[in-house]
């Protein structure tokens, strides 16, 4: 038996998923703000203006950054989106930044995907959410690449004493899951959500060259931005440290945060840990590095997230969805 839901009890649902994820990402902010242990949030405010932090040059020339740090991630979006359907750069920010809103309190940013699919026909979202899955692996690609580059520099260049014969082992058995994967892909049965891998792969080829060399370009040039922010906040607060040896410790930081899975409110805390280890062996301030840290979240994550909040709530879903 069908049942239709009444439209204004859809219409009620609808509004009160979107006040559920603004009013999730609101308090995940405060409540990384106010109740973090290692962090107590007078010292901080006090430690940043003891260090000229909300100096006007420093304050422009960060909010600058972020800003072209998710102008190139929204091009980026715009791009890959014109495969299937063309959007201004107006739908493409409104979409990123909605993902955004909706990302931060999913495992791995999955309420992104979840964001995405709802600005579209029903015909068209499986090819959505495989080419926001792109966009996420190109992004991941190149972390991976100039992480590796960073770490191999890292470990080589402080001495750390590592076994081995682990990080054999560990090689050794990504190896074996990754041709099982490749023998996957040649099976026409495996699938996923209802498409198979040949099908999966028969999408990606279509796409072309050139999509997927601006989506890489794309990320590189925002991995570059992101970066370097990084490295600003260290000489803001004092930190004498050349570029090259900074970026060898910041590009091992976001490859090795990037492998651990996470709710994205949790990304602060893993990059936290991961960071105080890495500069120690730089001899820069714990303190410091936490800070930075929590900075880079507020200017890249949360402040964006606020701003994709308005277009949550003013969303509306498709004509022939209502």
């Amino acid at each position: 038996m069908h049942y239709d839901v009444p439209y204004k009890t859809k219409q009620f649902f609808f509004v009160l998923i979107k006040l559920s994820i603004v009013v999730g990402a609101f308090y995940f902010i405060y409540s990384k703000l106010s109740e973090n242990e290692n962090l107590q949030f007078n010292e901080f405010i006090a430690f940043l203006k003891k260090n000229d932090t909300f100096s006007s040059k420093n304050i422009g020339f960060l909010f600058i950054l972020s800003f072209f740090n998710w102008f190139f991630e929204i091009l980026k979006w715009q791009n890959l989106v014109k495969a299937i359907k063309r959007i201004t750069f107006r739908e493409a920010l409104e979409q990123s930044l909605g993902g955004l809103t909706a990302s931060l309190i999913t495992p791995n940013r999955v309420g992104d995907y979840g964001a995405k699919i709802v600005y579209y026909e029903k015909p068209l979202r499986s090819r959505i959410v495989l080419l926001n899955l792109l966009g996420n692996m190109g992004q991941m690609t190149i972390t991976t690449i100039f992480g590796i580059i960073g770490f191999i520099i890292f470990v080589n260049r402080y001495q750390i004493d590592m076994d081995y014969y682990r990080v054999m082992k560990f090689g050794f058995i990504v190896l074996i899951i990754s041709l099982f994967a490749v023998l996957g892909v040649k099976q026409k049965r495996y699938k996923i959500k209802g498409f198979s891998f040949e099908r999966i792969l028969s999408f990606i080829k279509k796409l072309g060259l050139k999509s997927h060399l601006i989506n890489l370009s794309l990320a590189l040039i925002r991995y570059l931005i992101f970066s370097f922010q990084f490295y600003y906040f260290l000489t803001i607060f004092g930190v004498e440290v050349e570029y090259s040896k900074a970026m060898v410790v910041i590009t091992s930081m976001y490859f090795l945060a990037s492998i651990v899975p996470s709710i994205s409110i949790f990304d602060v805390i893993i990059k936290g840990s991961v960071a105080v280890f890495l500069f120690g062996y730089a001899e820069v301030n714990e303190l410091t590095v936490l800070y930075i840290i929590t900075l880079m979240w507020l200017l890249n994550f949360a402040i964006p997230s606020l701003f994709g909040s308005y277009f949550v709530l003013n969303f509306k879903l498709p004509q022939n969805e209502e």
